[in-house]
C-alpha cells in the first residue's frame, strides 16, 4: 500500500471518539481570545502602540500577556515548551526589533521562508530552534491555511517521509526558512489530496501526525529548556544600560563622545560602581538638556593691531 493511501486509512479511524477534536476546539478558543487582543493582521497600527508590559512585566519579574496566551493555545495539544524568562524578558528590552518582526509576521507579501528567516536572532534567544519564532508566525496567519502548528523542522521531516510521495528530502541548499516552507507545502499536499483530510484543519491534521507518526524526540526533554537559556544577567543588565545610554542621547542629555565614555566605564567597573553609575545617569533626567556653544562660551578674540 502506498504512504498516501495508508495515511487516508489511518485518517479514517482516527479519534472516533472525539477526545481530539475537542483538545483542538478548546485550542481555537484560545487562538480567538489571544487575536481579539493583539490584533496586528487586521490593524496593523496596532503594533506600535503594543506595550512592554505585555510581553514581560518586571517588579516582580512575569511573563507578558502576549507570550502567556500563545503557551496557553497550544497546551492542550501538549506542544507547550519551556522558555527561559530571559527570551521575554529581551523582546521587551528590544520592543522596537520585535515590533519589526511582527510586522514581517502579519505581512500577506511575504512568504513563509521569509518569516522564519526574518532576523530573529537579533533578540536574544529567539533565533535558536525557533519554536517561540513558529509559534507566533502561526497564530497570526492560521486563517490562511498555509502553516501548520508543527514547530520543528526535523518532526515535518518526519511526517513528510511518512506520508508525502516522492518528497524532495535533499534540502542541504535551502534556508532554514525555505526548508520550513518546502516541508509544510508537501504535508499539506498530501492532506489536501484525500477525502478524509482535506477538509480537516490544520491544527486537528497536525495532531493526526503526532498521534500516528509520532516522531523519536516528540517528548520534550530536560535539555529543551537548558538550552533556552542562552542569555546572562550580566549580558542583560548591559543592554539594560546602553537603552539608558541611548535615551540619554536622544534627549540631548549626552553627548556621543559621553556615550561612549560611560559605556567603556562601565565595562571596565564592578558591579557595585556600576550601580552607582546608573543611579547618576538616571539623575541626567532631571537636568537640562546640554545647550550648544554660543558665542559667549567661545575665548575670546586677539584683538587686531591697526598699522599706523
Amino acid at each position: 500500500m502506498s504512504k498516501i493511501n495508508l495515511m487516508q486509512e489511518k485518517a479514517v479511524a482516527f479519534d472516533k471518539v472525539g477526545v481530539t477534536r475537542a483538545e483542538v476546539n478548546k485550542a481555537f478558543m484560545s487562538l480567538k481570545e489571544f487575536r481579539q487582543k493583539f490584533p496586528f493582521a487586521e490593524n496593523l497600527a496596532s503594533i506600535e502602540w503594543l506595550d512592554p508590559d505585555r510581553l514581560f512585566k518586571v517588579n516582580p519579574d512575569e511573563v507578558g500577556e502576549l507570550f502567556r496566551l500563545i503557551e496557553v493555545i497550544f497546551k492542550p495539544l501538549r506542544q507547550s515548551t519551556s522558555t527561559s524568562s530571559n527570551v521575554y524578558r529581551n523582546a521587551r528590552l528590544q520592543i522596537k526589533e520585535f515590533r519589526n518582526l511582527l510586522r514581517v509576521v502579519v505581512d500577506d507579501r511575504k512568504s513563509l521562508a521569509q518569516k522564519v528567516d526574518a532576523s530573529w536572532e537579533r533578540i536574544g534567544g529567539f533565533g535558536d530552534d525557533k519554536q517561540l519564532v513558529l509559534k507566533i508566525i502561526f497564530s497570526f496567519n492560521y486563517e490562511k491555511g498555509k502553516v501548520l502548528p508543527v514547530f520543528s523542522t526535523q518532526h515535518l521531516r518526519h511526517f513528510a517521509n511518512r506520508i508525502a510521495e516522492g518528497v524532495n528530502l535533499q534540502t542541504k541548499y535551502f534556508s532554514p526558512g525555505q526548508e520550513y516552507e518546502h516541508y509544510t507545502i508537501e504535508l499539506l499536499k498530501a492532506k489536501n489530496s484525500q477525502p478524509a483530510t482535506k477538509n480537516w484543519d490544520n491544527l486537528y491534521f497536525a495532531q493526526f501526525l503526532y498521534q500516528t507518526y509520532p516522531p523519536p524526540d516528540s517528548q520534550p526533554t530536560a535539555t529543551t529548556a537548558e538550552k533556552s537559556v542562552i542569555v546572562t544577567d550580566e549580558q542583560l543588565d548591559l543592554q539594560g544600560f546602553m537603552k539608558l545610554l541611548g535615551e540619554l542621547q536622544r534627549k540631548g542629555k549626552i553627548t556621543g563622545e559621553q556615550f561612549r565614555e560611560h559605556r567603556a566605564m562601565y565595562v571596565q567597573q564592578k558591579p557595585n560602581d556600576r550601580e552607582v553609575l546608573v543611579l547618576r545617569l538616571k539623575q541626567l533626567f532631571k537636568e537640562s538638556p546640554i545647550s550648544p556653544r554660543t558665542n559667549q562660551d567661545e575665548p575670546p578674540k586677539r584683538p587686531t593691531r591697526q598699522r599706523l
